[in-house]
């Protein structure tokens, strides 16, 4: 997982913990690490991000003893990754939002998007179970009514976790399910309806705009994309595309553990200002796990975590 980043960071404290450096050797480095982590599909306004925390930290290290200098550099290489990676605890955020809203005697709205094909609907019924292991109940709509299968989909995962689904004929009105899994919440008193919605192989505008409409009918407390981890780059721009038409909250990148290149995990939040809430670690419903940004920062840099 995400050996590609590693490699990069891993290859640049190889070239400098040895040495003292001169300005045009750090240069000529970190220009050569910031090809790497774009080879490894780290978006090239982070690379260069990187590449000039590296620069400015190393121009001030000063390291009283020779034997500390690769110490001080993956202290350098950690702030800098620091610096471009947002994180926040699902349990002080996200979780305590629904609880105070339940106590308030209404029904917190999660609305998910994101294109077809990147785990979004996995991702909401492991939501789902991570609210359950919170003992928090919650319901799902289905509001993707036009993809062949999306109900029967989502009706299996769900059952598995015991959790109810809301849904209607396909090519129905997705918000109108939204509607409709919202009003059932509040009859029953549950505490967090969960929106699946369509997606597209390619980000359009009419996707972009039904998510629009969906947004506007069920005015969500939470938006949160979910973005497949191994499309690299291209999960970047698509966050930002529906950031800009939608509006999002948090990002969940799915199978992470998956990822050999890692340029998303620590691209997307740069690029959009928005944290990661969760990162996907496993097939099963229990593999969803909060971003941890320390432990993460070890993983790039091949510390034990």
């Amino acid at each position: 997982m995400l050996e590609g980043v590693k490699k990069a960071f891993a290859g640049l404290v190889d070239r400098i913990k040895t040495t003292t450096l001169s300005e045009s050797d750090i240069k000529k480095y970190v220009e050569d690490f910031k090809l790497q982590l774009i080879a490894s599909d780290v978006a090239v306004e982070v690379a260069e991000k990187l590449a000039m925390e590296v620069v400015e930290r190393l121009r001030m290290l000063k390291v009283p003893r020779f034997s500390e200098h690769k110490e001080a550099v993956m202290q350098v290489l950690e702030e800098s990754i620091s610096s471009v990676i947002l994180e926040v605890d699902p349990d002080s955020s996200f979780v305590n939002l629904i609880v105070s809203n339940y106590r308030l005697g209404k029904p917190t709205v999660v609305l998910f998007v994101g294109p077809n094909g990147g785990g979004k609907t996995t991702s909401v019924v492991k939501v789902s179970n991570y609210l359950k292991s919170k003992g928090l109940n919650s319901i799902i709509a289905c509001s993707d009514t036009y993809r062949a299968g999306a109900v029967e989909q989502l009706k299996g995962l769900a059952e598995r976790v015991g959790v109810r689904v809301v849904s209607h004929k396909y090519g129905g009105d997705p918000a109108a399910v939204a509607l409709d899994a919202i009003e059932a919440a509040k009859a029953a008193k549950i505490s967090t309806v969960l929106i699946d919605t369509a997606g597209r192989t390619e980000v359009d505008k009419n996707l972009l705009e039904e998510m629009r409409k969906i947004k506007r009918v069920s005015n969500p407390d939470v938006v949160i994309y979910v973005g497949d981890a191994l499309a690299g780059n291209v999960v970047v721009e698509q966050v930002r595309r529906f950031n800009e038409y939608v509006g999002i909250d948090y990002v969940i990148l799915a199978k992470l553990d998956a990822d050999t290149k890692g340029g998303s995990a620590i691209s997307v939040s740069y690029m959009t200002g928005k944290p990661i809430l969760f990162v996907g670690t496993g097939q099963s419903l229990d593999d969803l796990e909060p971003l941890n940004k320390k432990r993460l920062i070890n993983m790039v840099l091949g510390r034990a975590s």
